[in-house]
């Protein structure tokens, strides 16, 4: 397919068993299972509104949109040409009318939050710390690993921001991060939920879910988690039932 100015060739790919269909760029980064799993963990009702930071092609939220068509997201991307291949891909799956994507920094985002807030916010940030990663040559790579201005607490905060009070945050992030994203949550939000997501059996998690609610002080609480594959290699049937969308995941 023809690709965008700034990030090249595109191609279609499918989440979901297909149910998802979306472009992405060929070169750069490319969507894997994470946002599934990010989508799969936030607990959006039929009517909710949710607030996907950093929504790249619009992956997460079109696999939110699979298993709530009636709830409301809005994406918000740096990237302008990714922001015009979500809200491309959100057409495409005929979800244009839940769902919405502004081009802008969280830094200054050019939104705010409707009402009260968003019942729900959802973030795969980068990974990378600003001071220890090497920044691939790929540009729009390197915005989607590597942090830029917007480090991890700066996520967290506008998470915080446009999130409604009692409402839910989802992040899903390297496990040897959890301490900064705990920090940052601390003393703003509570019911937070850690939930590993093992590898397989025997070996430590290299990612995790980390839920939490605005302005709720319940004491923080560790999940059992998801072990992602068997020992062959091929994924679990909990964790394929997840990445098929035939099952929400209840953090």
């Amino acid at each position: 397919m023809t690709g965008l100015r700034h990030i090249g060739p595109v191609r279609e790919d499918a989440l979901l068993g297909g149910r998802v269909r979306m472009r992405q760029p060929v070169d750069g980064y490319r969507v894997a299972i994470d946002p599934v799993l990010l989508a799969a963990a936030v607990p959006v009702r039929a009517g909710e509104s949710v607030l996907d930071l950093g929504c790249g092609v619009g992956a997460a939220a079109l696999c939110l949109l699979a298993r709530q068509p009636e709830a409301r997201v809005l994406g918000l991307e740096i990237q302008p040409d990714l922001a015009a291949l979500a809200a491309s891909n959100a057409e495409a799956n005929g979800a244009a009318s839940h769902f919405s994507v502004v081009a802008g920094d969280l830094l200054t985002p050019p939104l705010k939050a409707d009402g009260a807030g968003f019942d729900h916010v959802m973030a795969n940030p980068p990974y990378l710390s600003a001071e220890s990663a090497r920044r691939p040559d790929n540009h729009s790579r390197a915005i989607a690993n590597v942090e830029g201005a917007a480090r991890l607490a700066n996520w967290v905060a506008a998470a915080l921001a446009l999130c409604r009070p009692r409402g839910t945050i989802t992040f899903i992030h390297r496990a040897d991060r959890l301490d900064r994203l705990l920090a940052a949550l601390t003393g703003q939000a509570g019911a937070i939920v850690v939930f590993p997501l093992w590898p397989m059996p025997g070996k430590d998690a290299k990612r995790v879910l980390v839920q939490a609610r605005k302005d709720i002080k319940t004491p923080t609480r560790m999940a059992a988690g998801l072990t992602l594959h068997v020992a062959g290699g091929g994924f679990t049937q909990p964790a394929e039932a997840v990445l098929r969308g035939e099952t929400p995941l209840t953090l």
